[in-house]
């Protein structure tokens, strides 16, 4: 029997009818030139012929064959763009009713007098012309088709005028988070929040402004990222709820930036003025609280810096709270603490701000307990200043215990075999995968810094001397996108302060410690310089009061105690050693990257299995 494809199918999605489900001929199929991988298409109702786009999430059908030029198809879902005064259809969904056919009719390409006065045939008769006479449809294809009955296309009704016609105020279809593409004019999408973002300031060329972000997550595990600037944070930073339910409608789509959002998703949501969120109120069980994706800690090494990600672990050790002085001058909390996997590695997870006092506190309680709670960490994000670390943002979650089988399967592996694992860890907290421990002798003797790569090393030694001089530098404290400038500032006439790399004055400047130090263990003695944290755990205060205690209020007595009074500690100190240039000289620096307490028991443990390596 013929195949009859959906009589007007093409001119009736033009119209606006979203709700058929039209059966039509794909006559050609060609991959678009763009950023991403996408399909166009050319659709056929045996009458009329039309070019539509292929959603990405449809790609496979086309590599694998599932579609192809001469497929006979039914469209599911689509919807229909103007795009610079073009009508596009996108295809979300459809079904392959034949996988092969020759070309049913004799169509030709719609034009726009198609699209305007094209009128279904009375009593629902076919347009549909009939094959030339050497037209041979595939038997075997033909027998077993069962098109779906497609009612005739009704043209919409026409109203008597009334005054002014204003747009389709009818509220947009729900879509997946996975059909979201620029192309659409009118969406909706149905979601839960997971993550919020807390409110930040920045400046740049343009002037000052602020931002938040905020993620989504719905029921058929879509992920994206919205993004609010300036005007729109008023209208929806007290709105968004980390576990509640929106409707969210009317926003723009842009590419991510996958250096900052790592959700699985190609486009990421800004909203604009005319953007709407609402509430809803009835929980709805089929979007999941929370989605992860988690990676291995042996993969972190390999992983970009700034690289967002999401691990779990379970937590071997978590180190006291302890304050930091940030970059903008405000001080903060900051805790240390090491996770381990089935991989057989680990890694130094820090805590930030209210982390610390929350999740580390209740953390450091279990782990003191001697217990070891199993940790989920949502969007962490990688450091690789000394080795590799995650670091939590103002968008990370942790979850303590979390009810899931990765957690579970973490627990069995730890409770049957994992506690007896020795761990190699690719942080800072050993320098590179097991802790290399010299002497200041040896740092010479061996050529540390002089190769590729720089050496990562730690010293027991004691602290005898530091220059006083010019022991920190005035600092721009502006902010760059998420981070502080810290170039060094000078005043520019007057009492204001500029920056070379801003150019932009300002009153206040910050403070940072640039800390040339001589350490000495019984081997010899070396010169090292330790930066801004590291020379607050030197000196034990922040440079900006040391600054005005020496240079405002010339208390030369109390800055020269305060000093004295850091000197002769025997501690360890965890090293990065460089080979660099400064003018035409090679010069090896040594920059401390930690300072930690000598803690005598593995110390003394250390020393003893090092005598038994040398038997």
């Amino acid at each position: 029997m013929p195949v009859n494809l959906s009589s007007n199918g093409i001119p009736a999605i033009l119209a606006g009818d979203m709700n058929s489900k039209p059966l039509l001929q794909i006559l050609d199929i060609k991959p678009i030139n763009s950023s991403q991988e996408r399909y166009r298409l050319i659709l056929s109702d045996s009458v009329l012929t039309q070019q539509t786009m292929l959603a990405t999430q449809l790609n496979d059908r086309v590599k694998n064959g599932a579609v192809r030029v001469g497929s006979v198809v039914q469209l599911i879902e689509y919807i229909c763009s103007t795009v610079q005064n073009r009508k596009i259809i996108v295809v979300l969904n459809m079904e392959t009713i034949i996988p092969e056919c020759e070309i049913i009719g004799n169509p030709k390409m719609l034009t726009e007098s198609d699209t305007i006065s094209h009128n279904p045939p009375p009593n629902g008769i076919s347009h549909h012309t009939p094959p030339p006479s050497n037209h041979r449809p595939n038997p075997t294809n033909i027998q077993t088709f069962r098109p779906t009955v497609q009612p005739p296309y009704q043209p919409p009704p026409i109203y008597k005028p009334h005054g002014a016609i204003t747009k389709n105020e009818a509220p947009p279809r729900i879509i997946p988070i996975t059909a979201l593409n620029p192309y659409q004019g009118r969406w909706a999408i149905k979601a839960r929040v997971t993550a919020k973002g807390d409110l930040r300031r920045y400046n740049n060329a343009k002037g000052d402004g602020k931002v938040f972000s905020f993620d989504l997550l719905d029921s058929d595990s879509g992920e994206i990222r919205v993004t609010c600037f300036n005007s729109v944070v008023d209208r929806f930073y007290d709105t968004i709820e980390v576990g509640k339910v929106y409707i969210i409608s009317k926003g723009s789509l842009k590419p991510a930036k996958k250096n900052f959002n790592h959700l699985n998703n190609e486009w990421e949501i800004f909203l604009e003025s005319s953007s709407t969120i609402d509430l809803c109120t009835d929980e709805d069980s089929s979007i999941p609280q929370q989605q992860f994706s988690f990676k291995p800690i042996s993969e972190i090494e390999t992983l970009e810096n700034n690289s967002i990600i999401d691990i779990i672990g379970i937590v071997t050790s978590v180190n006291p709270s302890v304050p930091i002085l940030r970059k903008n001058g405000m001080e903060t909390q900051r805790r240390i603490l090491t996770l381990k996997d089935q991989s057989s590695f680990s890694v130094e997870l820090t805590l930030w701000g209210d982390f610390c006092n929350r999740e580390g506190q209740t953390l450091q309680e279990l782990v003191n307990s001697s217990l070891t709670p199993v940790l989920a960490v949502k969007s962490g994000k990688v450091n690789d200043f000394t080795g590799k670390t995650i670091g939590t943002l103002s968008s990370t979650q942790l979850f303590i215990d979390p009810e899931s089988s990765e957690a579970d399967n973490l627990r069995s592996w730890f409770n049957t075999r994992g506690k007896n694992v020795i761990s190699q860890s690719i942080s800072r907290e050993t320098g590179s995968k097991t802790e290399t421990r010299k002497t200041v002798s040896q740092i010479k003797d061996e050529g540390l810094g002089r190769s590729e790569k720089p050496d990562w090393v730690s010293i027991k030694a004691t602290l005898i001397f530091i220059k006083t001089d010019n022991f920190c530098y005035t600092a721009c404290p502006l902010t760059i996108g998420d981070r502080k400038c810290g170039k060094k500032v000078t005043k520019s006439g007057g009492l204001k302060w500029q920056c070379d790399r801003c150019n932009k004055e300002f009153e206040e400047c910050d403070y940072r410690y640039l800390l040339q130090c001589q350490v000495q263990d019984h081997t010899g003695l070396t010169w090292v310089t330790a930066f801004q944290e590291c020379g607050e755990e030197i000196l034990g205060c922040p440079a900006k009061e040391l600054y005005v205690m020496k240079y405002e209020e010339q208390d030369d007595e109390r800055f020269e105690e305060l000093i004295k009074s850091r000197l002769f500690a025997e501690v360890i100190f965890k090293l990065k050693i460089k080979e660099e240039v400064y003018g035409e000289e090679q010069r090896v620096k040594i920059t401390v990257v930690k300072v930690d307490k000598v803690d005598y028991a593995s110390n003394t443990k250390f020393l003893l299995d090092l005598i038994k390596m040398k038997r």
